[in-house]
């Protein structure tokens, strides 16, 4: 049971305090809500951007990195179409450097042309780099925007298209952070050697002043039911013929989440998986398959990756898959297998708890969507899901009018 308090400052800052005194260090971690799925469809790749101009210095500290390097402090950040995370840690005994750092730039993040300039070349680049000239590095451009025909899941983090950054203006920054980076769109987990009151006490100190905000009203249209498969050929100079096909799921936090996750589970998790057993090891029809969900906020996408066996075409493949699918979604589970993937999953989940940083990462998660004890729930969500829920989720989820199918090719 991992232990926390927490308060809530006048402005609405969400505070949790997680205390470990049996480390020297602390972290700090700061999770905004907002992701790429709060993006205009023509202004995408913000949150993406933001999460690089607020390194870019702030109004009094215009080098965040280096009174962070002083303290013996190390900080990243990351985004996703849900949420953008900023973390700290350092040792405990300078934990005020990190209050001061993340307050100052919540309250007056520096607007620098120059820097918005630097950032914007850096993102271009990683977006050239990683999506452009990476082999099938455009896979989630291609799949999301064939999965997704309403929903803002429809792109990828970076961004729809690299030209929304190039054209981003001082002004739609500014708008996007004065919406976004408030206290009451924030949730802020202090956790490590450190004291509820002294916590408290820095609270107030660095974040209180800070204006509140309004926090933004979300409406993102529902994603209509799928009720026809969908399929794309792209050719690209590639090294291999890929199969990609994905599946409309459940959101974060719908009940029947854990059971879907268990069927990507029984599906593709280690060499004992249904695919690895029977398309891989048997059938030699792929060299490499794999199964997994996304676990998006709102409704996600159970999916699966294959690279084709040597001679073996991916229209094949796809066969031996679909005929794969077909007769594992019409049998019950095996009660065993369940249970090797239950344990699996719930290792996965107290192995996760052992280090500081995602404990503190997993309360602000659970924090922002809506229940920060989720941390302690999760594995007995994992562990009450039934042999009869799998089999239905399997069975409800695994059709073709509910599948996308991208086929990625090598160019002859």
């Amino acid at each position: 049971m991992i232990q926390f308090n927490e308060f809530v400052l006048d402005n609405g800052l969400k505070v949790y305090v997680h205390e470990d005194h049996h480390i020297a260090s602390a972290v700090v971690n700061i999770m905004y809500d907002v992701g790429s799925r709060d993006e205009n469809p023509n202004k995408t790749g913000f949150a993406h951007l933001f999460e690089h101009l607020m390194f870019g210095g702030s109004v009094n500290i215009p080098s965040y990195d280096t009174p962070l390097q002083k303290v013996g402090g190390t900080n990243n950040a990351f985004t996703s179409p849900d949420i953008t995370n900023y973390y700290i840690t350092l040792p405990a005994q300078n934990l005020e450097t990190a209050f001061w750092l993340e307050a100052d730039r919540m309250l007056s993040l520096s607007f620098d042309p120059k820097v918005l300039e630097v950032q914007r070349k850096v993102v271009i680049e990683e977006y050239k780099q990683r999506y452009i000239n990476q082999p099938y590095g455009d896979v989630w451009h291609h799949l999301r925007e064939l999965a997704y025909e309403k929903h803002s899941y429809n792109w990828p983090t970076i961004g729809k298209d690299i030209s929304h950054i190039e054209e981003a203006t001082m002004d739609d920054v500014k708008a996007f952070f004065q919406k976004y980076y408030v206290p009451s769109n924030a949730v802020m987990v202090v956790a490590g050697n450190v004291k509820l009151e002294e916590v408290k006490r820095l609270s107030e100190k660095w974040f209180a002043s800070i204006p509140s905000g309004v926090k933004p009203e979300r409406n993102i249209p529902v994603e209509p039911i799928q009720t026809a498969p969908k399929r794309k050929i792209v050719e690209e100079s590639v090294p291999l013929d890929m199969l990609y096909k994905v599946w409309h799921m459940e959101g974060r936090t719908d009940e029947s989440y854990y059971s879907t996750d268990l069927v990507s589970d029984l599906l593709g998790r280690g060499k004992s998986s249904v695919l690895y057993q029977k398309l891989v090891k048997n059938e030699q029809l792929f060299s490499g398959l794999s199964a997994y969900i996304t676990g998006s906020f709102d409704p996600g996408l159970l999916c699966i990756t294959g690279k084709m066996a040597d001679g073996v075409t991916i229209e094949d493949a796809e066969a031996g898959l679909n005929d794969t699918l077909k007769e594992f979604s019409s049998k019950e589970i095996p009660t065993e297998s369940l249970e090797k993937v239950k344990n699996q999953a719930e290792f996965s989940m107290t192995y996760g708890k052992t280090e500081i940083l995602p404990r503190a990462m997993s309360i602000a998660f659970g924090a922002t969507l809506g229940n920060p004890n989720l941390i302690n729930e999760e594995e007995e969500k994992l562990r009450s899901v039934t042999v009869e829920e799998v089999t239905s989720k399997a069975k409800n989820i695994l059709t073709e009018d509910n599948s996308s199918t991208l086929y990625y090719k090598a160019k002859k």
